[in-house]
């Protein structure tokens, strides 16, 4: 029993003992595996880093020789641009260089020909001074002479010669007082002959025959001589209330008023008319029918300016302000009615405002008094355009509107939109064919002529003409030209206009004197 029970215990424990022998060499084992597994990982490891430490290298001997490529371009081209400038310099240099050399022969010539005129000064002035030499001798010697002859003292004799040679200055002061005297005369009235014979020849005949004259139709020529009256008392009433020339010539059937202001001509149209039409033509009745004809003159100019204003829609102007408008019926220019050219401007103004998208009734307004000047300018010193901005002032109109009328011409630079709108209104208004009697040929022919007067001066580069005209804006060569010069220049530009061109009214001549810089940041 004893032995079944130790041979138990002994296979039990050979059983334990072989089972720890087993599970140790087991271990082992797993431990080798696992090493031999670890040892390959990181061999794996150690060759991917070799790879990736050779693929860096390739890499950056890529990268390496890219930069270097790109410097060798950048100092390639660093290179070429630095030769570029280097020539261009140099040429700059040698253009200066020639100028310089030209500048110095022309003054060495100059020089030349300064002592060679100071060489023949001083011989004149040595032959002056030999001269005056042997004229102090001479007077010397006339001096004794006279005084052996005379029996007069040196200063007795120069006294003497003194009062002679006074009375002789007085009297050759007066013949050359009289003759100058006589040739300013001669030549003021040739100068204003050629003045008057200028402004005559500026203002062509058809022209100034509608806008100065008014012919009246009468029933018969009997009628002539009851106008003119007993011993011309008629005629002579008549022109004086109304301050305008009745003409009766041969003409049949017709009398021919003639004026400057139109609002006196059509009085004395409408007073000469009423008289014919009664048949009682004496001083009082004419005086009553001319009364009677300002007053109709008065309610028409009303009318008319309510009726345009109305028609416009402008409202809130001062009274003055519409009767001005209605005498711009009676108004021309150019051959062109200034009421009818207002009214277009305005309508032409509004429309463009209402495709800006702007205010049309300011614009309106605006159109409608650009011209407003022109109402009264018979009557008061100053140009259209500040006899209007003085009016439209005093009647606290905006100030859009006063430079709207004060830049339509160009003579003030224009500060907002509807400034431009009337410039560009008026001048689609002047432009339009049969607006007024300059032809397109003759427009075209004197813009023409005066850009090619413009061009003909020397040192001028291009010219422009502008504003239908009015204006001519001239660039001149800043090398050949320089800003001393070009005030003169302007000036040489606008007397050869005004003796070559015939034009209405006046051109601006702007010249420009301009020089630019340029060169590049790098």
């Amino acid at each position: 029993m004893s032995n079944g029970l130790n041979l138990a215990t002994i296979f039990l424990i050979s059983g334990i003992a072989l089972t720890i022998i087993v599970g140790t060499i087991m271990f082992f084992i797993g431990i080798m595996f696992r090493k031999r597994k670890a040892e390959k990982e990181i061999g794996g490891a150690k060759a991917e880093v070799e790879r990736i430490l050779a693929d860096g290298e390739k890499q950056a001997e890529a990268r390496k020789r890219e930069i270097l490529i790109e410097a060798k371009e950048e100092i390639h081209r660093t290179k070429v641009n630095l030769e570029r400038d280097i020539k261009e310099r140099r040429n700059e240099v040698s253009r200066l260089e020639r100028r310089v050399l030209q500048k110095e022969e022309n003054l060495d010539k100059k020089n030349d020909v300064l002592e060679s005129k100071e060489e023949i000064l001083n011989k004149q002035l040595k032959d002056s001074e030999t001269k005056l030499k042997e004229v102090s001798l001479l007077m010397e010697k006339q001096t004794e002479e006279l005084e052996k002859v005379a029996n007069l003292s040196r200063e007795d004799a120069k006294n003497y010669l003194l009062s002679l040679l006074e009375d002789k200055i007085k009297q050759e002061k007066v013949v050359l007082l009289k003759n100058h005297e006589a040739r300013v005369k001669e030549e003021a009235e040739q100068i204003s002959r050629d003045i008057i014979s200028t402004a005559i020849q500026k203002c062509a005949p058809d022209y100034v025959a509608e806008s100065t004259v008014s012919v009246v139709a009468l029933p018969n020529d009997d009628m002539k001589g009851r106008i003119i009256g007993r011993e011309g008392r008629n005629i002579r009433t008549l022109e004086t209330l109304t301050g305008i020339d009745l003409i009766i010539d041969d003409t049949p059937e017709a009398v021919v008023l003639s004026g400057f202001d139109p609002i006196r001509r059509e009085v004395a149209r409408i007073a000469l008319e009423k008289l014919i039409a009664d048949g009682r033509i004496h001083p009082a009745r004419i005086e009553e029918m001319v009364e009677k004809a300002q007053k109709d003159i008065e309610n028409t100019i009303k009318k008319e300016g309510d009726k345009v204003t109305f028609e416009l829609g402008i409202h809130g102007l001062h009274p003055e302000l519409i009767r001005l408008i209605g005498r711009l019926r009676y108004r021309t220019s150019y051959g062109q009615n200034i009421l009818k050219h207002s009214i277009e401007v305005a309508h032409l103004a509004g429309t463009l405002a209402s495709e800006l998208g702007m205010d049309p009734v300011l614009a309106r307004r605006a159109g409608m008094l650009h011209d407003i000047g022109k109402a009264i300018d018979f009557e008061m010193e100053g140009s259209h355009i500040t006899i209007g901005a003085d009016i439209v002032k005093k009647y606290k109109e905006n100030d859009i509107i006063i430079n709207a009328i004060m830049s339509h011409h160009g003579d003030v630079e224009p500060d907002n939109v509807y400034s431009v709108l009337i410039q560009a209104a008026d001048s689609i208004s002047a432009a339009r064919p049969g607006a007024r009697r300059e032809t397109l040929e003759t427009y075209v022919k004197r813009i023409e002529k005066l850009e090619n007067i413009a061009n003909s001066i020397e040192g001028v580069e291009k010219s422009y003409a502008v504003q239908a005209g009015r204006e001519i804006r001239i660039m001149v060569k800043p090398t050949d030209v320089n800003d001393e010069n070009i005030i003169l220049k302007c000036r040489e530009i606008v007397e050869k206009i005004e003796s070559e061109l015939e034009y209405p009214g006046q051109i601006k001549v702007n010249v420009i004197r301009e020089i630019r810089a340029v060169d590049y940041a790098k």
